[in-house]
């Protein structure tokens, strides 16, 4: 890591600086007159969900995709006014104001600190980053830049959600010690296949963009990317990129963990995922060090299987000194007391209410000048625990980290992994300082 700590690139702030300029413009998108102006970039099926949410509120100026068909299918959808396979024509053009980026994870910070530096807002699918060091380069574009980042997870900006934390805030189970996510589910096995030439329509040089060069593969493309190491992060970093966010939320706990420790493996599926099917990761925060400070966060990810706690593929568990409460995603809350009798109809005392939803918290962010509800240094944060479990299931070994520098301590091979191999002789979409 460079000399910068993280003290120094995740400052605290509740307001992000915007010009007089910037701050007028957007103030009329989610009040009267003329409205945002975005950019779609990656326009597979993510990205017809989050426009959805930008309706009514945004107006689409561009559809950005390597995949002509995709771009022209985002066009006819969104009505965006142009299409691409090159994301600097849209941040070339001054009429945009922020980027939607939907990319698969190689892609999401490369070209969420691109569209900063450009001076554009940022909204990043989860999880922000391929990598850790990619992640910090990402929070220092954002506050470099003073533009407004949104992460894309979006239990943060769901009133289920917040008001179950809200609970947990006012202490209804006492100090939450403990946190138990899981991702479990039943996916499809992707075979093993050979290289082919790329699909007619296919710019496959910029979908590969600043990552190592391989070619291309039917089961390493179209989605199937996520469980390859050069463009994916696993299911860890897919689906359960939402329960490590709400878990690490509901315990309360800031910046990285300093003790990791994983297992996992290919246990189900016969064929070419480089990533685990079964995982369990365990984190802790120590706090100051006394007993009562101490906090733990487990996570369960099982990809092979239709059997789950409360039903419910999806969920987190959290344990505290005076009860245990249960929410999913899936719209399921329960709350036990510390004789572990069922709470009837658990309600916060002091209810919360956020924006209609994350696209639209977005918008609201920047017209208020303000952080969104997942602002990046919150959306690393909760990333650093994928790329940290992933690198504990690759070596083997339990990794040690020092949170303030953000750094693992005394793993070479493992430190190794905080970073990645780019593209042999180099690609315009590279981050500077990740060297």
């Amino acid at each position: 890591m460079s000399k910068s700590t993280r003290r120094n690139f995740v400052k605290a702030g509740a307001t992000i600086g915007l010009s007089a300029t910037a701050y007028s413009r957007v103030a009329r998108a989610v009040t009267s007159g003329p409205r945002l102006v975005i950019g779609i970039v990656g326009c597979g099926g993510r990205s017809k969900g989050l426009v959805q949410g930008f309706t009514g509120d945004a107006d689409v100026g561009w559809a950005c995709d390597p995949d002509e068909g995709r771009a022209q299918s985002m066009q006819k959808q969104s009505r965006a006014k142009q299409t691409t396979n090159d994301l600097r024509r849209v941040l070339d053009d001054k009429s945009v104001d922020a980027i939607v980026v939907a990319t698969p994870d190689h892609w999401h910070a490369p070209a969420a600190i691109m569209a900063c530096d450009a001076g554009k807002h940022v909204y990043v699918e989860k999880p922000c980053s391929h990598n850790l060091r990619e992640g910090q380069l990402l929070v220092q574009a954002a506050r470099r830049n003073k533009v407004v980042v949104q992460h894309g997870t979006q239990s943060r900006s769901s009133a289920f959600i917040a008001n179950a934390i809200q609970m947990l805030r006012e202490g209804m189970i006492g100090e939450v010690l403990m946190a138990k996510g899981w991702n479990i589910q039943r996916r499809n096995n992707i075979g093993h296949a050979d290289p082919l030439s790329p699909p007619a329509g296919v710019d496959y040089d910029t979908w590969v963009g600043p990552a190592e060069m391989m070619p291309y593969q039917s089961n390493r493309f179209h989605y199937n990317w996520h469980w390859w190491h050069n463009f994916g992060t696993g299911d860890i970093g897919n689906d359960g990129a939402h329960e490590m966010d709400m878990a690490r939320w509901g315990l309360g706990v800031k910046g990285l963990p300093s003790s990791v420790m994983a297992v996992g493996g290919k246990y189900y599926f016969d064929d070419d995922q480089q990533f685990p099917d079964t995982a369990t990761c365990a984190f802790e925060w120590p706090g100051d060090g006394t007993v009562g400070r101490r906090k733990q966060l487990i996570f369960e990810m099982r990809i092979w299987s239709g059997n789950y706690p409360y039903n419910c593929d999806t969920g987190v568990e959290f344990y505290g000194t005076k009860g245990m409460l249960f929410v999913s995603k899936r719209g399921k809350l329960q709350m036990w007391d510390d004789s572990n009798q069922l709470v009837s109809d658990p309600k916060p005392q002091n209810p919360v209410t956020p924006a209609r939803n994350h696209q639209v918290d977005f918008l609201q962010a920047i017209a208020d000048s303000r952080r969104p509800t997942a602002d990046i240094a919150i959306g690393h944060d909760s990333t650093a625990l994928i790329h940290l479990a992933n690198i504990a299931v690759r070596t083997g070994r339990s990794l040690q980290v020092d949170p303030d520098q953000q750094t693992i301590m005394n793993d070479q091979a493992a430190s190794g992994m905080l970073t990645r191999n780019y593209r042999d002789g180099g690609h315009w979409s590279v981050p500077t300082g990740t060297g």
